[in-house]
């Protein structure tokens, strides 16, 4: 159990007009019941058995057709989906359900109808005779109390006092259908009341078939609602939401169907009167209400089954109010309500925003059922009202004498369910839980019902007869009423109008100022029949909002920075949203059907044209009004001001614009905005390609001098401030040294800004002011001193700066080092800044500079691997076009530059790169080739001997490279050796370089390898001098691995390892040698 949110919303009452026309439906005898849909007004008469239909949608609301019901209607319904009609008729004391289908060619009554049981289809002659309406007669063990149709579907939902019954829409037609789909709102509106039935084409075969059967045995149901699969029922003070979802897999003999088996705790104590106190269960809270739920089985089940869960239970208890008696206290006006987003079909898709309202006399309610149930909206009425219907924009109530409209927040809950960048700095809307506003009200007399087709309001009147002699004091008499309510209304939301003047001069004359366009009415409404049945137009979303602009104009005026202008612009604001969405969904409504047409009218395209011309017009003023909120958040406090960047983003408008739109007032001329510097800050501190003339780059400065000056580096450093004056910008960095004091990022400000007077001296001096580690650490602070673009996210363009080309030709090694420490710290990504260097012309030199420091100075595994390669590749490239006698051939616009690190530099400041073995400079010895040879092949061999280069990612480079020469060799013999491969290395080493093996030797085949100098190399050396006895570098070699084999074997192992055909003189003093140790050890 938990009582309701206490919701006190504040209702903001403004003098705009929402109301256009009104015109007087020609109606015969006194209307009982109405409803509209289809562009459509269906009449009733009281206590008759005939429907007269009406089009709404043409001047003067002519008659389209009329039929007989087969009893007395007491409840009717249109269905947008399949246009029919449901009504529930009285005929002998016995209640019937019946729906009527291809009503529209009852033109006068005079076509044919066939009549028939649900599920049983008409054949023969009776169809092939040509268009007729349809009586479908349906058949229910209960007396039906309320029925609804489902918008989206066509689905019929009928409420029993204890049970629900959904009955599905069939089309038993289907391949008809798909030639010609179903009229639309348009299509039917413009059929012509002279419609014969041999006009066929759009005919539909409809028929429903019953598909579960939900009980509500502690519910008494009044009114029921269904959408999209949802389903809403309403009881005297009960509302229940619950979501019906059909599986397509069958239901199990041993599935329960309850979803709720609660036992009544009161089931003994039915002589109590207890009263429930209030309730509101939201989501899956729902679930724990004492209202039990089942579903029936019908004996269908194997095709399927339904599974139902609790959205919403509200209940009230019974109070008194002003107007409206305990007894009188009940819920009416149940409505389930679909929108759908831009990007949606009406027509095809489930509605993106499904809403639920209902309303007691006194107040209503509005929650919002997808992405999750929560209230928007609490509405207090001034006075009893009698019933409210709501629509995308407003949502209208009638009282007695008055109708009166609300605005709804739907739109704002379609926003944020359409765009996930809503309520971030990209875009933004009006929350959901803004205050609603009341909007000017039309009085009538004695009002019955109201219910809304698109803008048209319909309401049925009726009032008691007025003797001639009683209409005087009656004209008083409302006049006072009208006055009264006002007052009422004002005082409701806690205005005096006594204590202001400009209210009570508003209540003290007409209320109503419109011209009303009324149709001339017949003789009998002259004579005063009692009754009347109104069409009331609403103005367009579009002029209604260019009318709460014009209000909004002397809050503007008076106080820019009322909460009322805010307000009112936000309310304008989600009026437009709403348009535009319904817009857009009609649209795609549009299209979809002109897929399935053949061709397209000329109307048609006429309608499309000035459909496109009024989406343009909406989103022209979307953009007026986002530039309106932006500057009233412009000048908003802390809490707000941060929604000036947002709005000024949709507006459309350009720094300049918004420049001119937020200069202070002459009362305060130093004083802006904190939205207004917000949405500055955000400008010039994201990477944008706008840039700003002198003038605004200046005044730029001018404004951050004023009201920040921490910030006003950043904003110097801002690549849209390239056109900014420098001359004067130093100027002010000078004032603001001389009071803040020196520090390195201002230095670099200032030396940048020298630079661009062509003052170097100047600018060096500055630039020598601290040292280079220091100037490191400013760059670090404002990266954008540097770089322009990326601001650290990957795959961002940037440039280099102004100072970045100077540092390239002065001092390359401060640029190099900056560039790293941005990278270390984020603030760069590698490809970016592999992009400034080429943008510098420095690929063959700066930037491989970066990459070997920044290699000595990254941690990061990934960026490791990825620089040894790239450097490999370079050392590679470098070592193919250079040989020892000339300089690289590739062509260079500038004479090469030696590096910024030495091999012997990295070797010692670096672990990954290797120092290099000593067999290496016996092969490859140094000043055998230029400089730029040898610093490539000693980085590359420095890598190849290091801890961290891969040899399997570096094999595939090295294939490009001969081993004919030496340093090749080399090269490929450091992968062989680095990949274990000690026997064949032996072999080459002694077949291309023996001088060097004792040194490879020594320094290879140690530990687990020694066995290698007596398995290998001595039966190697041993072969080779038996076959070159003159060669005195293997016979060094071979003494060298005697005296190696006569430490680290026994006498015995050595005896053994001495050749049969050896000349003992030769190995007899090696062998006294390892017999010696023997002994010793």
């Amino acid at each position: 159990m938990s009582s309701p949110r206490s919701r006190a919303n504040m209702v903001h009452v403004y003098n705009c007009h929402p109301y256009a026309s009104q015109q007087i439906v020609q109606v015969e005898q006194e209307p009982g019941l109405v409803c509209c849909g289809g562009g459509a007004l269906f009449v009733v008469a009281s206590g008759g058995c005939k429907v007269e239909a009406y089009s709404v949608e043409q001047e003067g609301c002519p008659l389209i057709c009329r039929f007989s019901t087969m009893g007395t209607v007491r409840s009717i319904q249109h269905s947008k989906t399949g246009d029919y009609l449901v009504t529930i008729e009285e005929k002998n004391s016995a209640t019937y359900l019946r729906a009527y289908t291809n009503w529209r060619y009852q033109a006068e009554g005079k076509a044919r109808v066939g009549v028939r049981l649900l599920g049983h289809l008409l054949r023969g002659a009776s169809v092939r005779g040509g268009v007729q309406m349809e009586i479908i007669e349906i058949p229910l063990s209960e007396h039906p109390v309320a029925v609804a149709c489902c918008s989206v579907t066509g689905d019929l939902l009928v409420g029993c006092e204890k049970t629900l019954v959904l009955f599905t829409l069939r089309r038993p037609n289907q391949q008809s259908l798909s030639q010609s789909p179903w009229p639309n709102t348009q299509q039917s509106s413009s059929q012509s009341q002279g419609q014969t039935s041999s006009s066929n084409q759009n005919v539909s075969i409809l028929d429903f078939e019953r598909s579960v059967i939900v009980h509500l045995p502690k519910m008494s149901l009044k009114q029921v609602a269904l959408c999209g699969g949802y389903v809403a029922v309403q009881a005297e003070l009960e509302v229940l939401v619950l979501k019906l979802e059909a599986s397509s897999e069958p239901q199990t003999p041993d599935d329960s169907s309850d979803t709720n088996t609660c036992d009544d705790p009161l089931e003994d104590q039915s002589d109590l009167l207890l009263i429930p106190r209030q309730q509101e269960l939201l989501g899956d809270r729902a679930k724990d209400c004492d209202i039990p739920v089942s579903i029936e089985k019908t004996g269908l089940e194997d095709k399927g089954q339904y599974t139902l869960s609790y959205v919403l239970f509200r209940r009230f208890t019974p109070e008194f109010f002003q107007g409206c008696s305990v007894e009188e206290t009940q819920l009416h006006s149940l409505q389930l309500y679909p929108l759908y987003t831009s990007s949606q079909s009406a027509s095809t898709e489930e509605p993106a925003c499904v809403f639920c309202f209902f309303s007691l006399p006194n107040a209503g309610y509005l929650y919002s059922l997808k992405g999750g149930v929560e209230l928007l909206s609490a509405y207090q009425y001034p006075e009893k009202v009698l019933e409210a219907v709501l629509t995308d924009h407003l949502l209208h109530v009638i009282t007695k004498n008055a109708l009166q409209c609300f605005t709804v927040r739907c739109a704002a809950v379609a926003a944020r369910m359409e765009d996930p960048y809503i309520d971030t700095t990209m875009k933004a809307c009006p929350p959901c839980s803004l205050e609603v506003c009341a909007l000017r009200m039309q009085l009538f007399i004695g009002l019955r019902s109201v219910c809304v087709y698109g803008r048209h309001v319909i309401l049925l009147s009726a009032a008691d007869m007025e003797t001639p002699d009683e209409s005087e004091r009656s004209t008083q008499r409302r006049e006072l009423k009208k006055h009264t309510t006002l007052t009422g209304i004002f005082l409701a939301v806690g205005i005096d109008p006594a204590t202001t003047p400009a209210l009570e001069s508003f209540l003290s004359r007409p209320f109503l100022s419109r011209k009303w366009t009324i149709s001339s009415p017949k003789e009998t409404s002259a004579a005063g029949h009692g009754w009347n049945l109104y069409v009331v137009d609403t103005v367009s979303p579009l002029v209604l909002y260019r009318e709460m602009v014009e209000y909004s104009r002397h809050y503007s005026e008076t106080n820019p920075q009322a909460q009322s202008l805010r307000h009112l612009l936000s309310e304008a604001h989600l009026l437009l949203c709403a348009s535009s969405l319904q817009q857009s969904s009609e649209g795609n409504h549009t299209v979809s059907l002109q897929k399935d047409a053949d061709k397209q009218t000329e109307g048609q395209t006429e309608g499309q044209t000035e459909g496109q011309t009024e989406r343009q017009e909406v989103q022209e003023a979307l953009r007026q009004n986002c530039a309106q909120l932006g500057d009233c958040y412009s000048r908003a406090s802390q809490k707000d001001c941060h929604q000036a960047l947002p709005y000024y983003r949709m507006s459309g408008l350009s720094v300049t614009e918004v420049l001119v739109r937020n200069r202070p007032l002459p009362s305060s001329p130093h004083s802006y905005g904190l939205g207004f510097l917000f949405y500055l800050k955000h400008f010039l501190f994201e990477e944008t390609e706008q840039s700003l003339s002198q003038e605004s780059a200046d005044e730029v400065i001018d404004i951050f001098s004023q009201s920040d000056p921490s910030e006003i580096i950043s904003v110097c450093a801002s690549p849209s401030m390239t056109n900014i004056s420098p001359a004067r910008t130093l100027r002010i960095f000078q004032h603001l040294e001389a009071t803040a004091g020196v520090s390195v990022p201002l230095t670099i400000t200032m030396a940048t800004m020298m630079l661009r007077l062509d003052d170097l001296p100047q600018y060096t001096q500055l630039m020598d002011r601290h040292p280079e580690m220091l100037l490191v650490y400013g760059f670090i602070d404002e990266p954008r001193l540097l770089l322009h673009g990326g601001g650290g996210r990957p795959h961002t363009r940037v440039r280099p700066t102004s100072l970045t080309r100077q540092l390239s030709k002065s001092q390359p090694g401060l640029l190099v080092a900056g560039m790293v420490a941005l990278h270390e710290n984020n603030k760069a990504q590698l490809e970016q800044a592999d992009h400034i260097f080429k943008e510098l012309g420095c690929e063959n030199c700066l930037l491989v500079d970066f990459w070997e420091a920044t290699l000595m100075a990254s941690s990061q595994e990934v960026v490791i691997q990825e620089l040894l390669f790239r450097l490999a590749s370079v050392y590679i490239e470098r070592l193919t076009h250079t040989n020892s006698g000339a300089h690289s051939s590739l062509p260079r616009t500038r004479p090469q530059r030696r590096p910024l690190k030495s091999a012997d530099d990295l070797i010692n400041s670096s672990s990954h790169y290797g120092s290099l073995y000593p067999w290496l400079t016996v092969l490859c010895p140094a000043h055998t080739t230029n400089f730029q040879h040898q610093e490539a092949l000693h980085k590359l061999q420095s890598l190849l001997c290091g801890p961290s280069m891969s040899i399997g990612s570096v094999l595939p480079l090295l294939e490009r490279l001969s081993e004919e020469t030496l340093w090749g060799f080399s090269l490929h013999l450091l992968c062989a050796t680095r990949r274990g491969q000690f026997d064949s290395s032996i072999e080459k080493l002694l077949d291309r370089c023996p001088q060097a093996i004792i040194a490879f030797a020594n320094h290879h085949l140690q530990d687990r390898h020694m066995a290698l100098w007596w398995q290998k190399l001595l039966p190697e050396l041993c072969d080779r001098t038996r076959a070159a006895a003159d060669n005195s570098i293997l016979l060094a070699a071979l003494k060298e691995t005697l005296v190696v084999v006569a430490t680290e074997t026994s006498p015995a192992q050595f005896l053994e390892l001495i050749p049969d055909d050896g000349t003992a003189s030769y190995f007899l003093p090696h062998l006294l040698t390892c017999s010696q140790r023997h002994l010793l050890a």
